[in-house]
């Protein structure tokens, strides 16, 4: 079994490699950066937050949403948008028409 001072001894000598491999390395991924840098257009200041990409516009709910068109025995109501609902379904099903539900 090998002592504290042996595993110690190890660690230092992997940290003296890490740090070796680490200085070798640096300057290769330096010069990887610039090119890809370069081949973006992207400037320190971009990196800084100085500048910003535009990006691409989200969908925002509408603050005027549809007005409902049906309106359910309990008071539900559904634009005629997307999936008809689940009250709905269930009618429609037991033969009632969805225009007899029109408002």
């Amino acid at each position: 079994m090998t002592n504290l001072i042996d595993i110690q001894n190890q660690i230092a000598i992997l940290q003296k490699q890490a740090e070796e491999i680490k200085a070798q390395e640096f300057n290769k991924t330096v010069e990887e950066i610039k090119a890809k840098m370069a081949a973006f257009g992207i400037t320190v200041a971009d990196l800084e937050g100085g500048k910003s990409r535009p990006r691409k516009a989200t969908t925002a709910k509408s603050a005027n949403p549809a007005p409902a068109k049906y309106r359910g025995p309990n008071g539900e109501t559904w634009s005629g948008r997307g999936l008809m609902p689940r009250w709905l379904a269930a009618l429609v099903a037991q033969g009632q028409s969805k225009e007899s539900f029109a408002i």
